[in-house]
C-alpha cells in the first residue's frame, strides 16, 4: 500500500511479524516438548519446568528477529532454555527436590518390570539433582536430548573441551550416586 509514491512501513511490518508469527508457531510445535522435558531436568521440579517454559516462548517470540536461519532454531531454543533455567535457579533461595512427575509409562506387561522402571527413573532424576548446575545442563542437553558436544558447547557458550569435562565429571558423579544407592538396596 502506497501514499504518494511513499511505502507504508506499517504494512511492511505486518507482513514481517505475520511471517515471524508463522516461525514462531512452528518452532514451538516442534520443540515445545523438548523444552519442558530440558527445564523439568534441569530444574527439577514440574511447576518450576512449566513456568520456564512459559518464559522460554515468551522470550523466543519477542525475539524471533534475531533468529538466524542459516544457524537454525534448535541450537538458539536451547540456549534460551538453558539461560531461563539458570535464571530461575539463580533466584531460588535454596535448592529443594520435589516430587516430579513421571512421564506416563508404556502399559508393561510385568507388573514388576515397570516398578523397576520407575524406581531406575527415580534414582536417575535423584542423582541428577545432585550434579552441580553447569554439569547437570552439559549432560542433559549431551546424553539425554542427544545434542553433539558443539551444539552444546554452542548453547552453553564454552569450549568443546570443557563440555567433555564436565559430562565427563557428571558420568562418574551419576555412576558413584547410583552405585552407592544400589548397595543400600542389597
Amino acid at each position: 500500500m502506497e501514499t504518494q509514491g511513499i511505502a507504508l512501513p506499517v504494512t511492511v511490518y505486518h507482513v514481517e511479524r505475520s511471517d515471524e508469527l508463522d516461525a514462531f508457531e512452528r518452532i514451538m510445535a516442534q520443540c515445545e516438548r523438548r523444552v519442558l522435558r530440558v527445564a523439568l531436568r534441569l530444574l527439577n521440579n514440574p511447576q518450576d519446568a512449566q513456568d520456564a517454559a512459559q518464559e522460554v516462548f515468551l522470550r523466543l517470540y519477542k525475539h524471533m528477529g534475531r533468529l538466524d536461519a542459516e544457524r537454525g532454531y534448535e541450537p538458539w531454543v536451547f540456549r534460551v532454555t538453558v539461560n531461563v533455567c539458570r535464571d530461575m535457579l539463580r533466584a531460588r533461595v535454596r535448592v529443594v527436590a520435589l516430587e516430579e512427575t513421571p512421564e506416563p509409562a508404556a502399559p508393561q506387561p510385568d507388573a514388576h518390570r515397570g516398578m523397576e522402571r520407575a524406581e531406575q527413573r527415580e534414582m536417575v532424576r535423584r542423582a541428577l539433582s545432585r550434579l552441580g548446575e553447569k554439569e547437570r545442563t552439559a549432560l542433559v542437553l549431551r546424553d539425554v536430548e542427544g545434542l553433539s558436544t558443539r551444539e552444546v558447547a554452542q548453547i552453553l557458550g564454552t569450549a568443546e573441551v570443557t563440555v567433555r569435562s564436565q559430562i565427563c565429571s557428571a558420568r562418574l558423579k551419576l555412576r558413584e550416586f547410583t552405585g552407592r544407592m544400589l548397595r543400600r538396596h542389597t
